[in-house]
């Protein structure tokens, strides 16, 4: 069915963005620009037929399926310990999955993770890659790791936008009644003490990885009810707090309060601190953003390890290892390995068309993983935009939109100028609670329709940004996001997902934690190298 212009930008960013773009609508020359993703065509080839089978396998010690972060962290993980007979193959042309960037004559920018918060504690994986980077300055007197000024968010850090003019920060202090903010400093008292809180062994009740986590029924007791719930009963009813509480939802999860468990919704206010407010340091960020992390991932993997465009369709567990059977995306020319061990480092519902034993008998679990989409934009423009209120600030927030506004990739080069040219990376999570007709909507739309929601919701804020917008590019993530919806954090399936097959297939991805998190992403990837060094019998520390 067609729609019009004006129902489109309700469809996708609601009524308000709407109503102000028709305000606004004059005549103007359409951004040139294009989508950019190919794995939505590529990928759906595991639906088909039967694809080829080489008639010869290759032999190798560890093959990695999958590049993204998880993929990476298994490699790095194994090129640490020292095995040298290792492939990681990956279906995209470029490595990295939704941490993945770009670059242009202005600036290198992401596609999707833009930022990683400070950890709180000197110790895992992650501080280690850290310390790789020369990111880690050292370690305050109450034993906290302390991090490179540059790589810290400058200021201004955040801003929202509401009714034509800019506000500091992401809680829209301006026009709050007292009854508003004593709700806020309730909620922020209520998050520190959940912060705080420790079980019998000692183990915060919301970690990071959520592996590490308390798993006391007094705190996963909370999965059970949606985090909107949950407010509902301990009485936040103010709706600045409500907007704040989803924003965090579909900034991390892809999805609202409604859609998201309480532990998962508590977890994101709770696990990153101390319980004495935010003890962070703030969040780590590059122009690239998390395809920094990515970089330097691949950096420690040595040349030749790692094959692009390469479709895999079939992994088959067998005596002594795996058979895996794929394709070259661009020519369809079969490949075979032979792999004494496998790291499957994909979504649950691609391996459930990868898994060869799972394609005659699927195990019931794997329908418990749901995955968002979501849509990142790369917006380049000749000059900053201009706007009134609070400055142009790193994250920049529509309060009245669907989409969670943009951020700006220059914001952390060495020196900002106050005019020149930017990119801007703007932000879409189709956050209904139908995850299949919010993907077949963000399918459906062409790069006319993508150019035109964001060129809607952009002008909300900068009347004049159309003249100085030169070029847009449009990414598509069919399932970006896995949701940690009610009863999912802590229930069978994720914990199932987690279990090897045999002694030689191992499992890695960030929806394995249940949040399509850097953290989540990397712990499994090295948990997943630590079993492969296990399985050919390497004794190694663990890194966990």
């Amino acid at each position: 069915m067609e729609l019009t212009r004006r129902e489109l930008v309700a469809a996708f960013l609601g009524s308000a963005v709407a109503a102000s773009a028709c305000r606004r609508e004059r005549p103007r020359e359409p951004v040139p620009g294009a989508l950019v993703d190919r794995a939505v065509d590529v990928g759906h080839k595991l639906r088909g037929g039967p694809l080829p089978r080489a008639a010869e396998a290759q032999p190798v010690d560890v093959l990695v399926v999958g590049a993204g972060v998880a993929g990476l962290s298994a490699a790095w993980r194994l090129a640490a310990a020292g095995v040298k007979d290792v492939r990681v193959v990956e279906l995209e042309s470029e490595p990295g999955g939704t941490s993945r960037s770009g670059r242009n004559e202005v600036s290198a920018y992401p596609w999707g993770a833009h930022y990683l918060p400070a950890p709180l504690v000197d110790a895992g994986p992650v501080m280690r890659l850290l310390r790789e980077l020369d990111a880690v300055t050292g370690v305050d007197a109450e034993g906290y790791p302390t991090f490179a000024e540059e790589l810290l968010i400058h200021e201004p850090e955040e801003r929202v936008f509401y009714k034509g003019d800019w506000y500091e920060g992401l809680y829209l202090r301006a026009g709050a009644s007292a009854a508003d903010l004593a709700e806020l400093a309730r909620f922020e008292a209520r998050m520190n003490a959940f912060g705080a809180a420790r079980d019998a062994k000692g183990r915060k009740a919301f970690a990071v990885p959520s592996a590490l986590s308390s798993d006391d029924a007094e705190w996963t007791a909370l999965d059970q009810g949606t985090m909107a719930r949950w407010l509902e009963a301990e009485g936040f009813r103010s709706p600045r707090l409500r907007w704040l509480v989803d924003y965090a939802c579909r900034d991390d999860y892809g999805t609202t309060a409604e859609g998201v468990s309480a532990w998962a919704g508590i977890w994101y206010f709770a696990a990153r601190q101390d319980g004495k407010g935010e003890r962070s340091e703030g969040f780590l960020s590059w122009p690239e953003g998390n395809g920094r992390l990515v970089k330097q991932l691949l950096a420690s993997v040595p040349a030749g390890q790692v094959e692009r465009d390469v479709l895999v369709h079939s992994v088959e567990p067998g005596e002594g290892g795996c058979r895996v059977d794929a394709v070259e995306a661009g020519t369809g020319k079969p490949r075979a390995f032979r792999a004494r061990q496998v790291v499957l480092a994909c979504p649950r519902f691609v391996a459930a068309h990868v898994v060869a034993p799972w394609r005659q008998q699927r195990p019931e679990w794997l329908g418990a993983f749901q995955y968002g989409p979501w849509v990142v934009a790369n917006l380049t423009l000749s000059d900053m935009p201009r706007s009134r209120g609070f400055p142009l600030a790193w994250d920049n927030v529509f309060y009245e939109s669907r989409s969670l506004g943009y951020v700006v990739a220059t914001h952390q080069a060495p020196r900002m100028d106050e005019r020149g040219p930017t990119v801007l990376t703007w932000y879409l999570p189709l956050a209904g609670l139908d995850a299949k007709a919010e993907r077949q909507k963000v399918l459906s739309a062409g790069y006319a329709d993508w150019e035109g929601l964001v060129m809607a919701d952009m002008r909300a804020a900068h009347p004049g940004i159309a003249e100085q917008a030169r070029r847009l590019e449009v990414m598509r993530w069919g399932h970006a996001m896995v949701r940690p919806v009610p009863g999912f954090m802590w229930g069978p399936a994720r914990f199932a997902a987690q279990e090897s097959l045999g002694d030689v297939l191992h499992f890695a991805h960030s929806d394995l934690g249940g949040m399509a998190l850097f953290e989540e992403a990397n712990w499994f990837g090295v948990r997943a190298a630590e079993r492969v060094l296990k399985g050919l019998g390497r004794a190694a520390p663990s890194w966990l």
